[in-house]
């Protein structure tokens, strides 16, 4: 039966896009067939992908089937977004929440696909394939082909990034050491040449604040050791020109970047924009200058939000009798004379 349906062969599974068949009517003449035995297995299998994109009516036909199914009937229920499918849906259904997988496992598949095909690839070329698949191998796979389709048959690590979009590795390690030198110079020569390749520049703040993410958890765990090991050799070195709060400080830069990129008069100014906060900004600890305080004589509003309000000690009030005969009130009166 594996090698039927892996040759399509099979004919008691049924496999249904749901995307493409939203109506009710659809489902309904679907649902007509599920009353007949299977022909060759112990069971027939009804497979919808994308099942939350059917329509509340189509839902409402299959939930009847679905309370009491056939013995002979088994259904299959395939969606990236459950949170889609009515409670009443889910409620009949058991949930296997599906893994992304590692990032190793998935260089090590594609590295065997290449060499069973003979295809001219750098390691770094599938690394970088892999990064971009996000866990899904299906993904990947796709993004192979547009790869081999894009390189004339061959996965060269520069033309994957620049298929991709995303940042190169030696544009990132630039940026880093022109931040680390505080030199605004070679940092603005950077984003010249990164420009040059017509990059995302929301994918470029994203490459970079992962970066600062991995040299901060390599600066915390010396010892740890990750899926891509020259990577973090040479992260391991940019991490050493910083201050653990420098790291956390400029981590927030970039995300918050990102957030605010769509607001920025054109993305490359807001990625240098970006850049030039994390130039000028040191943390509170590392400047040695104090928050300003209120103004004298301020009221409630002049204080500093970030500041917590202090409050005179009872013990440290002047008493009634040293205050002045006209600043008396009535909480405060003289205890009377004998």
């Amino acid at each position: 039966a594996c090698k039927d349906i892996d040759a399509g062969r099979f004919v008691d599974l049924l496999e249904v896009d749901a995307a493409s068949r939203t109506k009710v009517d659809d489902t309904r003449e679907l649902l007509d067939n599920v009353q007949y035995a299977p022909a060759r297995g112990r069971c027939k299998v009804y497979l919808i992908d994308e099942v939350h994109m059917l329509s509340t009516h189509s839902f409402n036909a299959l939930l009847k089937t679905l309370e009491e199914p056939p013995p002979h009937v088994k259904f299959l229920l395939a969606t990236t977004d459950p949170q889609k499918l009515p409670v009443t849906v889910l409620s009949r259904c058991l949930q296997f929440h599906l893994r992304r997988l590692p990032l190793a496992q998935i260089q090590e598949r594609l590295t065997m696909i290449a060499q069973a095909e003979k295809v001219e690839f750098e390691a770094a070329a599938l690394r970088a394939i892999a990064r971009g698949a996000e866990g899904s191998m299906r993904d990947a796979l796709s993004l192979l082909d547009q790869v081999l389709a894009f390189g004339g048959g061959r996965a060269i690590e520069s033309e994957v990034r620049t298929l991709l979009g995303t940042l190169d590795r030696r544009h990132v390690e630039g940026i880093l050491n022109a931040l680390a030198a505080q030199d605004g110079a070679a940092l603005m020569a950077c984003v010249a040449q990164l420009d040059e390749r017509a990059p995302d520049y929301d994918q470029a703040l994203g490459e970079l604040s992962a970066a600062i993410q991995r040299m901060a958890l390599l600066q915390a765990l010396p010892e740890l050791r990750g899926e891509d090991e020259e990577q973090d050799a040479a992260l391991a070195q940019l991490a050493a020109k910083f201050a653990p709060e420098d790291l956390q400080l400029l981590y927030q830069i970039a995300i918050m970047a990102r957030r605010d990129l769509d607001y920025a008069p054109d993305a490359r100014g807001g990625f240098e924009m970006a850049l030039l906060r994390m130039l000028a900004f040191r943390p509170e600890s590392l400047s040695g200058v104090a928050p300003p305080g209120p103004p004298p004589g301020g009221t409630g509003r002049d204080r500093d939000p970030g500041r917590r309000p202090t409050m005179t000690p009872a013990a440290v009030r002047p008493p009634c009798s040293s205050l002045p005969p006209g600043s008396r009130t009535g909480r405060c009166r003289r205890a009377p004379d004998g």
